[in-house]
């Protein structure tokens, strides 16, 4: 081959590599849109490429990383430059395979942010939501403001991870800290600061703080006043589906390409529950419930108007926001934290199946347990906890059945209060996200809770992300044709 044909050919696949053009043996001559969606969860976070061909939107994990908590002292945190860092290298891996984004979209758990100073530099360490600094913190906040009248204004579940407690904690003991802020970015917010040098909060994740307005879904400026926490620092919460903007120009020199950062739902369930495989608009199924689950359970349901009445907030559910402002009713559970947590105690000697068939062995033990207990949000032995609570010196299969017997009975439980409090039957369950791969947790929920069950979308959260950055930029026109491109595009199956 001549130099000059081998220049060519180089210059061809710098050309696929910018514009998407596939090499599969032969050069492909069909333009894809890649967008990428970065899912970042307690325990891992993972760079998912999603684009539309032939009408079906396909999925591909191309960067995966580990997260956690680590310890600082005595204090639980997150290790935010490793996040920065890996968020990056995700980039840059696209950039290796040749699959530029055109859009990207971040997405984070709940409840946790920074706070920045007037050179926009991090204040104290990263807090994770494990940590135990908001224990009490519901004291002064209630001495305030009763919990039925902060129900009333911001319709959250009272949660003490939340970051109104949080919060209270830096007032009460590192006010310094409060008075140095310009700034309030949650999680994925602050990522795409980074990436972009634009400080925005994106909505659905600001619904977790507990410190919203149910109605207008802006900040409640009132109760910030009345809590003492500066208001000046909390940017106005933006819709999912809006379009930040690029880079920084050094780091789009530093990747070799640009892109366009779209807020997704940024809140890791907001994106789940907008990719719900259900064809038609599942806020006017009033029968369907959802369960996300995974280190957290959430079920609940869509609705388009809240309900702050003293019946839902005894039974504790809460409005967090959702896509096209609609509020996913639901209740947070511990969920399979449990589980990872008994997994990593046993020193990964056991994968996640095996302790599911070791749970199934065990049968219908007679203990069980209130998966919600504080005593499991953090122990230092998660198998301690589940023996203590039940008075009793169990074995692990008895453990992992005690487990999952209780989460199960739960999920029933939280279905009876759902019909309870929006006064509609819920016959239907659809659970996604990387807990609806454990077969024995979906067949124990079925039986128990007498509901049709169906499984499915494992990727849910990417899926969303995805589709709402597709919504953002006008490939899709609206939330019925993102279901609908969904449930076409994944199978669901009935348990």
């Amino acid at each position: 081959m001549t130099i000059k044909g081998h220049c060519v050919i180089i210059l061809w696949m710098e050309i696929c590599a910018r514009t998407g053009l596939r090499e599969e043996g032969r050069f492909s001559m069909e333009q894809l849109t890649y967008y990428l969606a970065v899912d970042i969860g307690a325990s891992s976070g993972r760079h998912v490429l999603g684009y539309v061909q032939d009408g079906v939107l396909t999925l591909e994990e191309v960067y995966r990383f580990p997260n956690g908590v680590c310890r600082e002292g005595e204090t639980l945190c997150w290790d935010v430059d490793n996040l920065k860092s890996h968020v990056i290298a995700g980039l840059a891996r696209c950039r290796e395979i040749g699959k530029i984004p055109a859009y990207m979209g971040i997405d984070t758990w709940g409840v946790d942010f920074v706070l920045l100073d007037e050179k926009d530099e991090l204040i104290g360490k990263t807090v994770a939501y494990r940590d135990g600094r908001t224990r009490g913190m519901d004291a002064p906040v209630g001495a305030i403001l009763p919990d039925e009248d902060l129900y009333a204004r911001t319709g959250i579940q009272k949660n003490i991870i939340n970051t109104i407690y949080q919060l209270m904690s830096i007032k009460q003991t590192n006010p310094e800290q409060l008075a140095a802020a310009r700034t309030f970015l949650m999680m994925p917010d602050y990522l795409n600061f980074i990436l972009t040098g634009k400080k925005a909060v994106e909505y659905t994740d600001a619904s977790t703080t507990g410190l919203l307005d149910v109605n207008s879904g802006d900040w409640d400026r009132e109760l910030l006043d009345m809590l003492g926490y500066p208001a000046d620092i909390f940017p106005t919460p933006i819709m999912p589906g809006t379009v930040l903007g690029t880079l920084r120009p050094a780091l789009s020199r530093e990747l070799g390409f640009d892109v366009q950062v779209i807020l997704p739902a940024s809140h890791d369930t907001g994106s789940a529950v907008l990719a719900l495989p259900v064809v038609g608009d599942a806020a006017d199924a009033d029968h369907i419930a959802y369960l996300s689950s995974g280190t957290w359970s959430l079920m609940g349901v869509e609705r388009t108007t809240p309900d702050t009445g003293e019946v839902s907030r005894a039974a504790n559910f809460t409005h967090e926001g959702g896509y096209d402002k609609r509020y996913r009713y639901l209740k947070n559970i511990m969920g399979l934290w449990m589980i990872q947590s008994i997994k990593k105690e046993c020193n990964d000697e056991y994968d996640f199946p095996t302790l599911s068939r070791m749970a199934k062995e065990a049968g219908d033990v007679k203990w069980r347990v209130n998966v919600n207990d504080d005593a499991f949000l953090a122990p230092d032995s998660m198998i301690g906890a589940v023996k203590a609570a039940c008075g009793a010196d169990l074995t692990l299969s008895e453990v992992l059945a005690v487990v999952y017997l209780s989460l199960a009975e739960t999920y029933r439980d939280t279905l009876d209060e759902l019909e309870k409090c929006t006064g509609n039957k819920i016959d239907t369950l659809y659970i996604i996200g990387g807990g609806s791969r454990d077969a024995y947790l979906n067949e124990l929920t079925a039986r128990i809770s007498g509901r049709t069950v169906y499984t499915g979308l494992v990727e849910a959260t990417s899926t969303g992300n995805i589709l709402c950055q597709m919504l953002g930029s006008g490939a899709l026109s609206s939330l019925s044709e993102a279901r609908a491109l969904c449930a076409k595009s994944f199978a669901v199956t009935k348990v």
